[in-house]
Parts: C-alpha cells; sequence; structure tokens
C-alpha cells in the first residue's frame, strides 16, 4: 500500500523541479541580476545618474546622506532599556571609574582631578557647539 504512493511521487518530483526552476521576472527583462550596486554622493545641483540593466545606482546628498529622512530619525538619547548589553556595561564602568576616582575621570577623590577635567570640559564644549549647530541648521 504504501508502495504506491512512493512510485507516485517520485514520478511527481521531476515536474515540481522543473516549476521551480522557472527564471524569475526582474524590472530590466533581462532575466539577470544587476552587476554592480554602486552608491552616488552628490554635491548641489547634481543630478542621480540613470540606472542601467547591469547596474544599481543609490545616490545621496552631502547635507543628508542617510537612507532615512531627517524627520524620522531619532537623535535623542536612547533609553536604557533599547541599548545594547555592550553600552550597559561601558556606562556602568564609566560611573565606577568616576566614583573610583581613577585618571580621566575628574574626580574630587584620587589621582583623576586634572587631566579628567579639561577632557570633560572639552566634551563638554564639543556638545553644546554640535548642539548650537544642529539648533541652527533646522530653523528655515
Amino acid at each position: 500500500m504504501f508502495r504506491p504512493l512512493l512510485i507516485a511521487t517520485l514520478m511527481a518530483l521531476p515536474a515540481v523541479a522543473g516549476a521551480q526552476t522557472a527564471p524569475a521576472a526582474d524590472t530590466g527583462g533581462t532575466g539577470t541580476p544587476p552587476q554592480r550596486v554602486r552608491a552616488v554622493t552628490l554635491g548641489a545641483g547634481q543630478k542621480c545618474p540613470q540606472s542601467s540593466d547591469t547596474e544599481i545606482v543609490i545616490c545621496s546628498t552631502l547635507d543628508q546622506p542617510y537612507r532615512i529622512p531627517k524627520q524620522f530619525r531619532d537623535s535623542g538619547p536612547i533609553p536604557a532599556q533599547n541599548q545594547a548589553w555592550g553600552n550597559r556595561v561601558a556606562t556602568q564602568d564609566q560611573v565606577g571609574r568616576v566614583a573610583g576616582g581613577l585618571p580621566d575621570t575628574c574626580s574630587p577623590v584620587g589621582t583623576g582631578g586634572q587631566s579628567g577635567c579639561a577632557l570633560m570640559t572639552n566634551k563638554q564644549w564639543a556638545a553644546e557647539r554640535r548642539a548650537q549647530r544642529d539648533a541652527e541648521s533646522t530653523v528655515p
């Protein structure tokens, strides 16, 4: 009883396999995938070059080099529950360094006061400049 079912299945396999190997339709109509993907960064007033059957062209501009539009990008801090474990460990390590007064931590305890405070001041200044530049670029 099992043998006729097995024979019928084996006889149907070539037909199923032949149906799966049919060429897929693509937008170029040639049946072959593009051979090359090219990323182009455009300056002011430049146009994106046309794609061809053998090449896909992805264009970005200098003012917006990302593929996600600016209004959809989240530039705020990432909540702790959404961060990777590596970032969480790095944060805990930095907190521990400051609490222990290790070098480059700007702690009043231990040897880290001088170099760490200058480094922290420079980072704070750079963050303020970056925030000011971002605020100026978003104002129409």
